[in-house]
C-alpha cells in the first residue's frame, strides 16, 4: 500500500525541465537526481511514466534510440529530479552520434555530484548481456553506485523470474558498485513500482 510520502513525491506535480544533448547544456545543479539507463528499448521511458503515474511524461517508442538526450523531470516542485538517459547499445544513428552519447553519458555519471542513484535497467526477457556487464564494469571503475531494475517482468512466469533473479545476483557479486537489492518491475502490471518508489524516496529533499 502506498504511503502518503511516496504519493506526495511521485504522484504529485511532475514536469519536464530540461533536455541536454551536450555537457554544456546540462541544467544547473539543484535537486538530488536519480538516473535511469539501460540498453536501447529496455523500457526506461515506460518505467518513468509508471513511476510518476502518467502515460506520456517521458517519450516512449518502439524504435531503439528514441531518447537522444538526457531528459530531466522535476518531482514535487524540485524535491527530486528523474533523468531519462539515452540507451546504450543498438540505435539507428551514426557512429559519430553514438560517440557523442557515450561521452555525454560517461561525463554525466562520473561528474554529477547530485546523482544519488543510477538505476540500471535490464530487460527480463533478455537477462544480463555482455554490453550490460561491460557497462557495470565502467560504473565499478568510476565508483558510481548503481541498482539493477528488471523491466517487463510480466512477460515471465514466476519460476522464470526466480531463475533470472538468482542469475542476476550471481552476476552482481563481481561488481563492487552494485546495490545488493534487485527490483523486478513491470510498467504494464505495475509490479514492483511501489517498491521502487519506496527505494528512491529517501533521496528526496524535505
Amino acid at each position: 500500500m502506498a504511503n502518503t510520502a511516496t504519493n506526495a513525491l511521485f504522484l504529485g506535480p511532475c514536469e519536464f525541465i530540461a533536455g541536454a544533448a551536450t555537457n554544456a547544456s546540462l541544467p544547473d545543479i539543484s535537486a538530488p537526481e536519480v538516473a535511469f539507463i539501460g540498453r536501447s528499448n529496455v523500457g526506461k521511458s515506460s518505467l518513468i511514466n509508471a513511476l510518476v503515474g502518467q502515460k506520456a511524461l517521458a517519450r516512449t517508442s518502439q524504435n531503439p534510440g528514441a531518447t537522444r538526450q538526457l531528459n530531466f523531470f522535476a518531482l514535487a516542485g524540485g524535491r527530486m529530479n528523474l533523468v531519462d538517459m539515452p540507451g546504450y547499445g543498438y540505435a539507428k544513428v551514426s557512429k559519430g552520434q553514438l560517440g557523442e552519447w557515450d561521452h555525454l553519458i560517461k561525463s554525466y555519471l562520473i561528474g554529477r555530484p547530485t546523482l544519488k542513484r543510477t538505476c540500471l535497467l535490464i530487460d527480463s526477457r533478455r537477462g544480463v548481456l555482455p554490453v550490460d556487464d561491460a557497462f557495470m564494469k565502467l560504473l565499478d571503475e568510476s565508483a558510481v553506485n548503481f541498482q539493477i531494475i528488471l523491466t517487463k517482468t510480466d512477460k515471465l512466469t514466476q519460476a522464470e523470474l526466480r531463475t533470472l533473479l538468482a542469475a542476476v545476483q550471481q552476476t552482481l557479486s563481481a561488481h563492487v558498485a552494485a546495490h545488493p537489492l534487485v527490483l523486478a518491475t513491470s510498467s504494464e502490471s505495475k509490479q514492483g513500482i511501489e517498491e521502487l518508489r519506496e527505494e528512491l524516496l529517501p533521496f528526496a529533499l524535505g
